[in-house]
């Protein structure tokens, strides 16, 4: 810390050091300057954005599929998969998917889309609400 020192002053004080004059914060009044080597510090700096760049979560959207007639333990399957997804924070995917004369019985897939709704509401919010498109009634669940 030196104070406030003149251009000429600063750059004569860092050709004696042998480092560079870099401008730290061109926006106060006065600008700040450090005396240090300037290769170093872009090193660390581009070092702390890929620091932060790492410690980003991308959310992902998991998908999980089933039919209406799904057994009881086939669900289970699904569900401890869901719950997986959830803590480890992506979306998931419910996907219904109706073959045949399944699309004549919509009732019994909404109600297992409802199930699963239920299932998970502790850990998840309904981010989009079941709706039909074509043969596939879509679900999709947030973290909370």
């Amino acid at each position: 810390m030196v104070g406030v020192v003149s251009i000429r002053d600063a750059l004569i004080a860092a050709e004696e050091a042998g480092l560079d004059l870099v401008e730290v914060s061109p926006n106060a009044d006065p600008p700040v300057c450090k005396i240090l080597d300037y290769g170093k510090f872009k090193y660390e700096a581009q070092k702390r954005a890929n620091e932060a760049r790492k410690k980003q979560k991308i959310i992902e959207v998991k998908e999980i599929k089933m039919r209406p007639n799904i057994d009881d333990n086939d669900y289970d399957v699904k569900m401890r998969s869901a719950r997986r997804f959830l803590e480890e924070g992506d979306k998931v995917k419910v996907t219904m998917r109706f073959r045949g004369r399944e699309m004549a019985h919509q009732d019994l897939g909404m109600n297992v889309l409802v199930k699963v709704r239920d299932d998970l509401l502790e850990m998840a919010k309904v981010e989009q609400m079941p709706k039909l498109e074509g043969r596939q009634m879509i679900m999709v669940l947030a973290p909370k």
